[in-house]
């Protein structure tokens, strides 16, 4: 049954302002205009009348402008109302005189000349600040203020507009916060069916106030702790409805059906152990545990494997999918590129040797093969692979989205490994699930860095997580610096001097751009996911200057290393060209390589020894995390660059300066996490929608929402339907039909 929480905007505040919400903010119900939140409170004093202001006080009054003048500071000249857009940048003085009708406040607003165009004679407004008396004159120190209607205001209206806790909303110049505030109180006033969403046993539990209390002290406070306690209420609204969801799904994944793969005893897995050179760390054992735990299981698994770049995911990975063999079934390894995949292949095959090399001369006597499907295999290559996968011959395959075509199937799909699970939706792993017959695959998701969207769902805990800490030994450090090329251009002709250095050295170099530079008129981002407008704060006029390309940088190393092996490789390049350059840069064969971002996963060539970073503010933090990995992987100290022409107070610049700063990628993950904020995360902002999260943090709120997990985790599991908490479910099923839960079907 509806309520008016249901309703429709129009139904309280007219159908033209219920059209302005709309448009402007898609708010079309009353729900969804209470849970359009204040982003911030104005703090102000009790309306005081003019001739009761006392000097020493922090004061509020209303007024009408009486008198306007402007005048810069650096000339004593004054300026005219037409002329203040000329002096934006300059000192100036904007002394207003209002009025109550008897008695006169004078008021000075530095460096703020736009205000002479607001704040016009006649205006009615609010002002606020400290109480002053210069020469005989009564003043108001570092005045706040906010005009108010033009039209007429009820003395009730101004009184409510001067309390003390002002509500300050999300708002636009076609809907300011004043129809909002106006808006939001018609609606609180008529407001009469509420039904709370969270049950009334848990508001007593967790000492929460009722949804009817909180949505009045959100909006209209009287007291800071009014707001306080109405936003910890929502908080943990929000952390419950998610984590319920989230609940519902683990009990569905936990009653799908899997064929148990029982670890055994003197197959391939024991061989490979057997040959590795080296042992595992005891973070690596622990979690390989963890795994062949959850696949010995009759449900499927569905495990996040997080870690630093280096830190051994690929063995712990090959393990499981050989334990998967061993007990009869087939592992695939999905990678986003063809690239990816085809490093994938040659590591895998690598780090077998003879085990992959069944009913091969000079094959083990217990092996496999390692198959690999991309969509630029020749016809015989993809048909040989994709028998192997249908025989069962190959216990492993590689591929990219082209194992998900229908005529690609398998003999017995055991285990799915998902790489950099961001770059992949729940329709291709649910694709790869329908190829295994009435079983579900076991799931296993791979990431390098714990980015924000993975932090997120790590604190939400739709996966079960293994996180691998320790760096393998024999990892060398990597120094990172920030090369500020505008300010200082000696320091990019250093930086080539170093890659000189390092070649002399018997080294390799990687430098990094952010495209390829074959489409100008395509400068976004062709193969990364850098900030395609990230600010250029020197470009011309303020707009960004196309990012630099591989075929820029081609022309300009041709110059300053022309006597070095230096060559390029982007993902438009032939998959054969592609393969050789990969292989002759594997095998030292080219000194310096000029890549897009096709290098920031999987490639492993302990040799390189440097990476320069074109326009490295291009790129999000946890990206040039990544790609840094790249190097420093053999015996020689990495050394990272990060090329940038953004000035040193800029947040691209404090990006940059963060990573430089740190090696730890769980320590970038938060601050970018921080920087790009929950809206980002979730993959709602890039498309335009708005955030599920308005008030919850995942870093600030942890302990609310694993408080909310616990008791989603005891509702669910008595009632799992949640039909006793009916008004529950109806939240839930509303926030499931948004759009802005799409983060959930992608993670």
């Amino acid at each position: 049954m509806k309520t008016d929480i249901d309703r429709k905007l129009r139904d309280f505040v007219g159908a033209k302002t219920a059209k302005s919400f709309a448009e402007v903010l898609g708010i079309e119900t009353v729900g969804e205009l209470l849970r359009h939140y204040p982003r911030r409170y104005l703090k102000k004093g009790e309306l005081t009348p003019f001739d009761e202001l006392q000097v020493g006080d922090q004061a509020t009054v209303s007024g009408r402008v009486k008198k306007v003048t402007v005048r810069s500071l650096d000339s004593k000249q004054e300026i005219r109302p037409d002329e203040v857009q000329k002096f934006r940048r300059h000192k100036t003085i904007t002394k207003v005189v209002v009025t109550d009708g008897r008695n006169d406040l004078e008021l000075a607003f530095f460096n703020q000349p736009w205000l002479a165009n607001k704040l016009t004679v006649g205006t009615a407004a609010l002002f606020w600040g400290e109480v002053t008396m210069f020469r005989d004159i009564m003043q108001l120190k570092g005045p706040g203020t906010e005009i108010l209607d033009e039209e007429d205001l009820t003395e009730e209206e101004i009184e409510r507009r001067a309390k003390p806790f002002r509500p300050l909303y999300p708002a636009s110049a076609k809907l300011p916060t004043a129809t909002i505030e106006r808006s939001i109180k018609i609606v609180l006033d008529n407001l009469e069916d509420v039904d709370d969403p969270i049950p009334e046993l848990i508001l007593r539990k967790e000492r929460l106030i009722g949804l009817r209390e909180a949505l009045q002290k959100v909006h209209l406070p009287e007291t800071e702790k009014d707001w306080e306690v109405a936003q910890k209420r929502f908080r943990f609204e929000e952390a419950l409805v998610m984590q319920t969801i989230l609940a519902q799904r683990r009990a569905v994944t936990d009653a799908l059906k899997a064929v148990p793969r029982v670890r055994t005893s003197g197959g391939l897995l024991d061989e490979f152990d057997a040959r590795l050179p080296f042992r595992l760390t005891e973070g690596q054992a622990e979690v390989c545990d963890e795994i062949f735990a959850d696949l010995a299981r009759p449900h499927p698994m569905h495990r996040l494997l997080q870690g630093e770049v280096g830190s051994g995911k690929t063995v712990v990975a090959l393990r499981a999918m050989l334990s998967v063999v061993d007990a009869g079934g087939q592992a695939v390894l999905l990678a986003p590129t063809e690239v990816l995949a085809t490093q994938h292949h040659k590591t895998l095959t690598k780090m077998l040797g003879e085990l992959a090399e069944q009913g091969m001369l000079g094959g083990a006597e217990q092996a496999t093969r390692v198959g690999l499907l991309t969509g630029s295999l020749n016809a015989a290559a993809r048909r040989t692979a994709m028998l192997d996968a249908a025989s069962g011959a190959a216990g492993i395959v590689v591929g990219t989205h082209a194992l998900l075509e229908d005529k690609v199937q398998f003999a017995d799909l055991g285990l799915v490994v998902v790489d950099e699970q961001h770059r992949f939706g729940v329709e291709q792993r649910a694709a790869l699930s329908q190829k295994s017959g009435d079983a579900t695959p076991h799931v296993l998701v791979m990431t390098a860095t714990p980015i924000p969207r993975t932090v997120a769902m790590t604190v939400f805990g739709d996966l079960a997580v293994s996180t691998l800490t320790e760096l393998p030994a024999g990892r060398s450090p990597i120094m990172s610096s920030v090369v500020p090329a505008k300010e200082r251009p000696a320091w990019l002709d250093r930086a080539w001097e170093r890659v000189r250095e390092e070649v002399g050295k018997g080294h390799q170099a990687y430098v990094v751009c952010p495209r390829i530079g074959d489409d100008v008129k395509n400068a976004g981002d062709e193969e990364g996911e850098f900030a395609a407008g990230a600010e250029d704060e020197g470009g011309a006029k303020g707009k960004p200057r196309p990012a630099i390309s591989v075929l820029q940088v081609a022309e300009v190393l041709e110059q300053v290393l022309g006597d070095l092996r230096v060559e390029i490789l982007h993902g438009r390049l032939p998959s054969d060209e592609k393969d050789s350059v990969m292989s002759r840069f594997a095998a030292g064969e080219i000194d310096v390589l000029i890549a897009t971002t096709v290098i920031e996963v999987g490639v492993d060539v302990p040799n390189a020894s440097t990476m320069v970073i074109m326009d490295a503010d291009r790129f999000g933090i946890s990206q040039l995390h990544q790609l840094r990995g790249r190097v420093g992987r053999g015996k020689v100290p990495g050394l990272c660059l990060l090329v940038t022409d953004t000035w040193p107070a800029s947040p691209s610049r404090a990006r940059l300066d963060a990573v430089a700063a740190t090696s730890d990628g769980f320590e970038l993950s938060r601050i970018d996490l921080e920087n790009r904020r929950e809206g980002d995360v979730l993959g709602v902002a890039q498309s335009g929608r708005r955030s599920s999260l308005k008030l919850l943090s995942v870093l600030r709120d942890e302990e609310i929402i694993l408080t909310a997990r616990h008791v989603a985790n005891s509702l669910i599991s008595v009632d799992a339907e949640l039909a006793e908490y009916p008004v529950l479910r109806s939240y839930i099923r509303s926030a499931l039909e948004s759009e802005a839960t799409d983060y959930l079907e992608k993670t």
